[in-house]
């Protein structure tokens, strides 16, 4: 903890829209902050949230950006200020172009860069958070345009910034690889394990396979619902839902291939579903799978396992890394580990327990402190 208190600026985008994974990072570091620092906050974000003519959150979901704002704003009391540019729209113009006047006209102690990039005029010392490097690892999964940008502003930022927070090892090696930043620049504060809500005395686990995740083709949609079809022979009751938007590129139609492989009518495809409609899918599973081939940590198994399911991933560096035996790690063997954890209790059971032991190394509190100390030091440097 720092000796005084700090006036720390955060860039909010992420806490508008539908929740992604920066954005519920961001969101669980925020209320680390709220309950056990004496800072105070300036949160800028381009426009408004949405509110109810009370001014309380319009019946949101717990994670929704409304919701985080409100529920923040609470929290933090008058140490929070929401610094809204009305006529903003996320993106990377409002980002270079007017959060920086913003920012210069709150005048922080420093500034938090939640998401990749920072505004490369800002005149405050500032940490930027980059979660991976994959348009730098896998240029073959962008756009030339999309590519160039990222690359571009992502160095750019990383440069410029006092220190880089990161999720994993993995990570922090692939920032030292592809950006060319000094190890000890680089600060580790891996997501905390999720707090479960509402957890129900007795869950009623259906055959269902789940994956949550926006769909990249680096995440084998295909060979997911392959896995699935052959398991599906052999037990029809069972049931595949996939939860994410649609990304890939080349595009991947779920759906189209579910029914060339005749398991059409077992899948379901939910390209949103609000929180309370996820914690019950959460319930209902009983396998969840996630074949990512490049990530910088991978949070909805993790998520997952605090819902009593157990985890298949893809057996990668970052996979061993962060999940360990927590985890069923795959290459080819998936249709008989989804066999497996469909039928076989105490298959089921160990494997949770596994993943139980490995959630309890994660602390959300521990990850808020790392980032806290990295905008401190930037501060009073």
């Amino acid at each position: 903890m720092g000796e005084r208190a700090l006036h720390i600026g955060v860039d909010g985008r992420e806490l508008l829209g539908r929740p992604t994974g920066v954005g519920r990072y961001l969101l669980e570091i925020l209320r680390q902050w709220a309950q056990n620092t004496p800072h105070r906050y300036s949160i800028f974000i381009p426009g408004p949230p949405r509110q109810s003519p009370e001014g309380a959150p319009a019946g949101l979901p717990r994670h929704s950006p409304e919701g985080a704002t409100a529920g923040l704003h609470a929290e933090l009391g008058d140490r929070v200020e929401w610094v809204m540019d009305p006529g903003g729209r996320p993106g990377t113009w409002w980002e270079q172009m007017r959060l920086p006047g913003l920012v210069a006209r709150s005048r922080p102690d420093v500034f938090f860069a939640a998401g990749y990039t920072a505004p490369l005029r800002l005149s405050f010392p500032n940490v930027v958070a980059i979660y991976d490097v994959s348009f730098w690892a896998h240029r073959e999964w962008f756009s030339p345009r999309e590519g160039i940008r990222r690359r571009w502003l992502t160095r750019a930022s990383a440069r410029r910034a006092h220190s880089v927070i990161t999720i994993s090892e993995f990570s922090a090696d692939e920032i030292v690889r592809f950006l060319g930043v000094r190890r000890d620049r680089i600060r580790l504060a891996p997501p905390g394990a999720p707090v479960v809500h509402g957890r129900p005395e007795r869950a009623n686990r259906e055959p269902i396979v789940l994956y949550v995740g926006s769909l990249f083709n680096r995440r084998r949609i295909p060979e997911l619902i392959r896995a699935f079809a052959g398991v599906a022979e052999w037990l029809p009751e069972a049931r595949l839902v996939i939860v994410g938007d649609n990304r890939t590129s080349p595009p991947i139609d779920p759906r189209g291939l579910a029914k060339e492989l005749g398991v059409a009518d077992r899948l379901e495809w939910l390209e949103y579903v609000s929180d309370a409609e996820l914690e019950a899918l959460y319930w209902r599973a009983r396998v969840f799978v996630f074949l990512s081939e490049y990530e910088g940590f991978g949070m909805t198994p993790m998520e997952a396992i605090a819902h009593d399911v157990p985890a298949v991933l893809l057996d990668t560096p970052v996979a061993r890394e962060v999940y360990g035996d927590g985890a069923r790690l795959v290459s080819t063997t998936l249709p008989g580990v989804l066999k497996e954890l469909l039928t076989d209790d105490d298959a089921h059971r160990r494997q949770l327990e596994a993943g139980r032991q490995r959630l309890a190394r994660f602390s959300w509190a521990e990850s808020a402190a790392t980032v806290l100390r990295a905008l401190e030091e930037a501060a009073l440097r």
